[in-house]
């Protein structure tokens, strides 16, 4: 929820989509779709930090996942998280996405590591097909 953080980065970009989720009037959290070819789109999100753990995540992902797959038609969404952050990783892996690899970036001057995630459409639509 930085001035210059993602959303700033992305709110003019083609082909991109935000999605917010507010308490009170304030934001608490938002998501990214952001195509990186014709039927598929990295996904990012942030919560504010004073939100963790009170299912805004959970809640935010799942409806950015259907909007994805069902209104824009994507076959593919991916993303990376950061291996240090165990409790996203499990939320995702609950959500459908699949550990696909791995990879490392500067961050700030520091390698990072990062788990490389995605879900297909066909995966969201099994998994939410009644037992």
């Amino acid at each position: 929820m930085r001035s210059k953080g993602w959303l700033a980065g992305y709110m003019t970009k083609p082909d991109t989509w935000c999605f917010a989720a507010e308490e009170a009037s304030e934001l608490v959290a938002f998501t990214i779709l952001s195509k990186t070819g014709p039927l598929e789109a990295e996904f990012r999100i942030a919560l504010r930090a004073d939100q963790i753990g009170q299912g805004f995540g959970r809640a935010i992902a799942t409806q950015t996942l259907a909007k994805g797959f069902s209104e824009i038609g994507l076959f593919r969404i991916h993303f990376i998280v950061r291996k240090i952050n165990p409790g996203a990783i499990r939320l995702y892996e609950r959500l459908g996405f699949v550990g696909r690899g791995e990879c490392s970036k500067n961050i700030d001057g520091k390698e990072t590591l990062f788990l490389v995630m995605d879900i297909s459409n066909v995966s969201y639509q099994k998994q939410r097909l009644p037992e």
